[in-house]
């Protein structure tokens, strides 16, 4: 376990009966970009219901409001994102064996998509679960 932490870049932060790992995740490119494209989407859908909603409205000075220049805000989802993408994540493991030393039980307390990719590469099942192959492989 200690060598799989390393290698993604997990280093001890504390260690006694449970020994706590902290690592960075840094921002992602791709997720900038999602998160910009989802609020353009949630913003030509908003525009779209204010132009129906508001058809008749004339605004001083300024005469019928175009509702669509809303979804020039969308890159400042991405933006906000960038500046504050990157996050230190826990976690914590504790070791456990039974009285005749034969069964090791790990518990793992973490975020949930490190927790699956840990027990996938290390091959690690489930208490009380059992490994049934797919039908494709």
């Amino acid at each position: 376990i200690m060598a799989y932490m390393k290698a993604n870049n997990y280093e001890v932060a504390e260690a006694g009966e449970t020994i706590t790992f902290q690592g960075l995740v840094a921002r992602s490119t791709s997720q900038a970009f999602f998160l910009t494209f989802c609020t353009a989407l949630g913003m030509a859908s908003l525009a779209l219901v204010l132009q129906i909603q508001f058809q008749d409205l004339v605004l001083p000075g300024i005469g019928a409001p175009n509702w669509f220049f809303l979804t020039l805000l969308s890159p400042y989802a991405g933006i906000y994102y960038w500046r504050s993408g990157d996050r230190i994540d826990d976690l914590k493991v504790k070791l456990a064996t039974n009285d005749d030393e034969t069964l090791n039980e790990i518990t793992i307390e973490g975020n949930d998509e490190e927790i699956e990719r840990m027990w996938r590469t290390l091959e690690l099942q489930e208490k009380g679960m059992v490994k049934v192959e797919g039908i494709l492989g």
